[in-house]
């Protein structure tokens, strides 16, 4: 298996300059008053933005709201990685939407994923962020190594790409077949 990437590859303020120039391994430390910023879960229980990632290292991606049709499609893509994969690498994915809590059973039922999902129904996080569209980041500790900003609803990075920064196998997204709903 290659090395995994672990220098920041956008061009977003994020980078944590060495002596020489280079970003560093540790990554950019996220702010306290963005880490103790609530989430909620599916039952609603709140969680601290920072504790979902405090002591394990996790791909966190941002999806501008569950309604928009390729944050959807980008989504069920994500629900096909193998929770098996993950765990091999030892990462989390996690998803984060704007929308109240009482929408992500629905929307988890509607593109199969089963990894953790989480609202910021205040859009607090997004905002001190400064966030306007999705966004995928890579964590570890309260450190943040890479973030990539859509410049529009169709600029996800490929997956792939994401999961490579954390040391993650790629994953055949054609493998499984497609299963049409009626």
């Amino acid at each position: 298996m290659a090395a995994p990437v672990t220098r920041q590859v956008s061009g977003c303020a994020g980078r944590v300059p060495s002596p020489a120039g280079s970003v560093t391994e540790r990554g950019q430390p996220l702010a306290a008053a963005v880490a103790e910023l609530p989430v909620l879960d599916a039952s609603g229980r709140r969680v601290t933005f920072g504790a979902l990632f405090r002591e394990r290292r996790a791909v966190v991606v941002f999806v501008r709201h569950f309604l928009c049709y390729v944050c959807k499609e980008y989504v069920e893509d994500l629900a096909k990685i193998p929770k098996s994969v993950l765990r091999e690498a030892d990462v989390t994915l996690i998803v984060i939407g704007q929308s109240s809590y009482h929408h992500i059973e629905p929307f988890c039922k509607l593109t199969g994923y089963s990894h953790e999902i989480y609202v910021d129904p205040e859009r607090e996080i997004y905002k001190r962020l400064g966030m306007k569209r999705g966004e995928e980041i890579s964590s570890s500790g309260n450190n943040i190594h890479f973030v990539h900003r859509d410049r529009d609803r169709l600029d996800h990075k490929p997956i792939n790409s994401v999961l490579q920064l954390v040391g993650v196998q790629p994953v055949n997204f054609m493998s499984r077949p497609t299963v049409i709903h009626v």
